[in-house]
């Protein structure tokens, strides 16, 4: 790292001081250049120099140290410190260059937000970091032709957004390609642009295969692009993976793509994939790994095995380190041979919440729609459709303790594609939760993910306002640095000082920053929460909580739209939580209700009130903030403030629309016209609620906001509301019916009331491990006067099976030896069930949402 001319010195306000050890490595390097050119654009003097020398006057010195003594020893920690005999020293060391990255990264977003960057500098105090969670991954996903391209090739966009994730340690970037369609499912496929990726990127030898359309100039900057992306992020030192989503050269009853695959077919489909694998990846040094979809969306029939073991081949005859990360959707164990078998790290990467984003924790339990079936599969699906279902939405049955593979988490973009999203206490808890079982960590689809999909998209589209005073110009993924930042550095630590993003907040909103805060954490946990207690359908396709497709309740009728992934009937009654094992359905907690108990599950009144509450803080808050904020009007304010309105009043639809729906389940239960006149009540409020959020957002976004093809794809809640006004409507005259007709004899059956007793929690210490094959005796006791039952559920971490039940008895319950005899760890919870009918779960979720309600036990190590 060279030295500046004597000149500079006197005048130098900054001096960093860095061995030759710094200079060897990229990142490290990279990172100062980076820090030197942000104190140079606010205006502070600064020199580089060798340590040791010295510098005239009493600058600022930041002395950086790569490993060595004093360094942290964890892979990407670092240790910042101000040493007493020297008070204009801050000291800085890492264990690797992303460690000492990381904190020479932090030096400069301080002087980057600081009012007086010299004097914030100066104010450094003592910090050790190291990562709490080892895969800290977000994912930019090409799916459309005229939206996608511009920002492909722009490379002042990838300076600046590379050197945002670096900034808030993010190590590892996807960026996917082929997500735009599902085989087999999207028929009519037009935009398929860099769908089967490897004609639009290289020419292989011995193929006479090209993308029609794509002429060898597009085809060589397309590849151009990729190095040095891929070379750019790495040098930042992010993880590249390279995401081929579909390996279909050719999609069912679709006669008009725009770029049609010539030159491949059945015979060489394979062999051709491996070879223009294997000359991407040659092409392209600076990939880490390739995240694949191997089941039949990706349109390989299954099981793909010998497709598979072809194409991968490539990866042996490349002969670096590389990962590859299977999609575990109908993932098997001839797959993962098969995989480990090039010699690669073998990543699975598991979705969150299905298609969703949910709360931090993992599902107690999947819906009965993804338990495994009893008999074995055939045709294209013949896996994921099957034995192996349970695969499709979460860790299934790879948390083994035993495996030589490695898991991550992947947030799919389905709840919340466009509205902001920044809660610190749920970043937290994905920082906490997403190494359950000893998993990596996770994998953010970004917002605005999948805008334009399905030929859907339109010339400079990818920009969701209409307003012209709050456009983004081009620089649509700015409105989410918020995001990025508490995804990154929380993930990282999930204790992380607050001033880390606090500091944003003051530069962005002035004085209201900390009211702001506040408002949209609250507005963020709403829409993770109506996906865990409301899942209509898992699949992103139907289900977007954020812009609503309404699922009716009048008259109890099937829903066409959910009816497919929805348990018979398809009524909103029978609608599954994503998480039936913590939360009920509607029918079920009416049935419990009118017996005279509670299953303990969080029930729809629970949730309703949680949403209320949710809404009350956000929308207080956001109003100190506007009183706070030394301009409401500006496009920065106005952006957060819409959606915080928004988020704050689909709390409140959703609330509504639960309590409408109990209601209404006890009227047909109950046939007392009560029930169905709470249900209206209800039901208004939730009416109401949604056309806040419309008039909150016309004028305000694009009045068609494009994610693909498909009527919940696509839209504005301005065209939502008119199903919910005809289904409240039509639950309105139902209700004059009622009230109209003679009450039937004996038909009408009363709720029985059921005491909410004063809720004692348990004594319980979870054991720090165990040994399988030996009795797990768990102890718990009440903590204050109980009369009842307590119940332990157990299971294996494993989604394929169910949970076993045994009542505490004498303050203790035993997982027997033969049970923990398993290569997984356990799982487990309480219930407590009163006399007199109530019931909870303990641990439970807190006020925060951001816990996990149950116990894991790992195994003994070795």
């Amino acid at each position: 790292m060279g030295e500046q001319p004597d000149e500079h010195h006197a005048a130098a306000q900054v001096v960093i001081e860095a061995g030759d050890d710094v200079g060897a490595s990229p990142t490290g390097r990279w990172a100062v250049e980076h820090l030197m050119d942000v104190l140079t654009r606010r205006g502070i003097a600064v020199v580089r120099e060798p340590v040791g020398r010295g510098v005239p006057g009493e600058p600022l010195r930041i002395s950086l140290a790569l490993g060595g003594s004093g360094a942290p020893g964890t892979p990407e920690s670092f240790s910042v410190t101000r040493p007493a005999d020297r008070p204009r020293t801050i000291g800085v060391a890492g264990s690797d260059g992303r460690g000492l990255a990381y904190a020479v990264l932090d030096l400069a977003d301080v002087a980057a937000l600081a009012a007086d960057p010299l004097d914030a500098l100066t104010r450094t105090v003592p910090a050790d970091g190291a990562p709490a969670t080892p895969v800290r991954s977000v994912s930019r996903i090409f799916v459309s032709d005229v939206e996608d391209t511009p920002w492909l090739h722009d490379r002042a966009f990838w300076d600046e957004y590379l050197t945002e994730l670096a900034t808030h340690r993010i190590n590892r970037l996807q960026l996917a390609f082929g997500m735009q369609y599902n085989y087999s499912y999207d028929l009519n496929v037009r935009d398929n642009y860099l769908c089967f990726a490897y004609p639009f990127l290289v020419d292989v030898p011995g193929y006479d295969v090209r993308a029609g359309g794509v002429s060898d100039e597009d085809r060589a900057r397309n590849l151009e692009t990729l190095q040095w992306v891929s070379a750019e992020a790495k040098r930042r030192g992010i993880g590249f993976q390279l995401g081929l989503w579909n390996h279909a050269f050719e999609m069912p009853e679709s006669p008009q793509p725009r770029y049609p695959i010539i030159g491949v077919t059945p015979e060489n489909h394979a062999e051709y994939a491996s070879a223009g694998l294997e000359a991407l990846l040659r092409a392209c040094p600076a990939i880490d790994g390739l995240t694949l979809r191997v089941h039949y969306e990706g349109g390989v029939p299954e099981p793909g095995h010998d497709f598979w073991r072809t194409v991968m081949g490539a990866v042996s005859r490349v002969g670096r380190p590389l990962e590859i990360d299977m999609h575990s959707k109908g993932v098997d164990a001839g797959l993962v041979d098969v995989a480990r078998g090039t010699g690669a790290s073998v990543v699975i990467s598991a979705k969150y919440w299905a298609e969703h984003l949910g709360l931090p924790y993992h599902q107690v339990s999947v819906r009965t729609l993804e338990e495994p079936t009893a008999e074995p599969g055939t045709g294209l699906k013949s896996i994921t459709r099957y034995q192996r279902r349970f695969t499709r939405y979460g860790y299934g049955d790879f948390l083994r303790e035993d495996r030589d593979y490695n898991l991550l988490f992947r947030i799919w973009p389905g709840t919340q594609r466009l509205l902001l999203w920044g809660d610190p206490v749920l970043a937290a808890g994905f920082g906490r939760l997403s190494t359950i079982g000893g998993a990596l960590g996770a994998e953010l689809c970004e917002p605005l993910s999948f805008k334009g999909r399905k030929t859907s998209g339109e010339p400079g589209g990818r920009d969701p306002y209409l307003d012209p005073e709050l456009r983004l110009q081009g620089a649509e993924w700015t409105k989410y640095r918020y995001t990025y930042r508490l995804w990154g550095r929380l993930l990282y630590d999930p204790d992380a000082d607050p001033a880390s993003w606090r500091r944003f907040l003051r530069h962005e909103y002035g004085a209201a920053a900390s009211d702001l805060e506040a408002a949209l954490g609250a507005a963020s946990r709403v829409l993770p929460l109506v996906t865990v207690a409301h899942g209509p359908s898992a699949s992103n396709n139907y289900y977007w909580p954020e812009m609503y497709v309404n699922m009716p309740l009048a008259g109890g009728a099937s829903s066409w739209h959910y009816h497919f992934d929805t348990p018979e009937p398809g009524t909103l009654g029978a609608a599954s939580p994503f998480d039936p094992g913590l939360f009920d359905r509607i029918d079920d907690h009416a049935d419990d209700l009118l017996a005279g108990r509670r299953s303990g599950r969080y029930g729809p009144s629970e949730v309703a009130g949680w949403l209320e509450r949710l809404a009350d803080d956000a929308e207080c808050a956001l109003r100190q903030a506007v009183a706070a904020s030394p301009d409401a009007t500006a496009p920065a304010f106005r952006r957060v403030a819409v959606d915080v309105t928004a988020q704050a009043g689909l709390a409140r639809f959703f609330a509504g629309k639960m309590r409408a729906g109990l209601a209404y389940a006890l009227h047909q239960r109950t046939k007392d016209p009560q029930h169905l006149g709470d249900a209206v009540t209800a039901y208004r409020a939730a009416r109401d609620a949604f056309a806040a959020v419309v008039e909150a957002t016309t004028g305000v976004y694009r009045p068609d906001l494009t994610f693909g093809d498909r009527v919940a794809e696509h839209g504005h809640w301005a065209d939502r509301l008119p199903a919910v006004e005809e289904d409240l409507a039509a639950l309105e005259l139902e209700h004059e019916t009622a009230l109209a007709a003679p009450p039937a004899d004996g038909a009408s059956v009363a709720v029985p009331p059921i005491p909410t007793c004063d809720r004692p929690g348990l004594r319980h210490t979870p054991p720090a491990s165990f040994r399988p094959g030996t009795d797990v005796v768990l102890t718990a006791e009440p903590d204050g006067p109980f009369d009842g039952t307590v119940v332990l559920h157990y299971r294996h971490l494993n989604q394929g099976e169910h949970y076993r039940t045994v009542e505490v008895e004498a303050g203790a319950a035993t997982v027997p030896g033969d049970y923990t005899d398993s290569p997984y760890p356990l799982v487990y919870f309480f219930t407590m069930r009163h006399a007199d009918g109530d019931a909870w779960i303990l641990p439970g979720l807190d006020a925060t949402l951001a816990n996990q309600p149950y116990h894991v036990v790992r195994q003994e190590a070795g």
